[in-house]
């Protein structure tokens, strides 16, 4: 749990950096655009390995049940989490309608996929891995917000919709197959 809690951290904590304005500034301004970006990435893909290594080690020596998730809450999981790819396509497709209404669609991704998440796992290692997630994703909205960040602004329905909603749903559907596969855990 340590090694998973101290990968939040560092993948969180540079995220985080982002936010703020101040201190990412002067950062750039002494390593430079790429040199910040590249220490950026660096730590980021630390962090992550770090999570992903902390978390199979959690899973590995056993969970620690918190609650049962109800089967009721099955339904929500799946929609937040359809939600959830469908967002995330959508931050990445050309500006349109669903990308207009979310303004910040990665972080309406990493909401939903964390939230879905803590529905349906009712361990502590989820607890901890999406709550922090959530958390931050909380956080680095209200952070966007007071600095003034609208986000996306088109509210015409384009061809990005289009590719948000085919590309989202499309790797929500696979995620039945890929999911046990990558993670070692059915969806159903």
């Amino acid at each position: 749990m340590v090694l998973l809690i101290v990968g939040l951290v560092v993948f969180l904590g540079i995220h985080t950096l982002t936010t703020l304005r101040g201190p990412r500034a002067a950062l750039m301004e002494r390593l430079g655009e790429g040199g910040y970006k590249g220490l950026y990435s660096v730590v980021a893909a630390v962090g992550l390995a770090l999570i992903i290594w902390g978390f199979s080690r959690y899973r590995d020596s056993g969970y620690v049940q918190i609650w049962s998730p109800p089967e009721e809450l099955r339904p929500v999981t799946f929609v937040l989490m359809w939600l959830a790819f469908v967002a995330l396509a959508a931050a990445y497709s050309p500006a349109g309608k669903i990308k207009g209404t979310l303004r910040h669609p990665m972080l309406v991704a990493v909401k939903a996929w964390a939230l879905a998440h803590l529905l349906a796992n009712g361990d502590l290692g989820a607890l901890v891995l999406f709550g922090a997630f959530l958390a931050w994703a909380v956080y680095d909205r209200i952070a966007v917000k007071r600095r003034g960040d609208t986000g996306a602004r088109t509210m015409e329905v384009t061809w990005g919709d289009g590719m948000a909603l085919g590309i989202g749903t499309a790797v929500f559907v696979a995620m039945f197959w890929l999911h046990p596969l990558l993670f070692g855990l059915p969806i159903v």
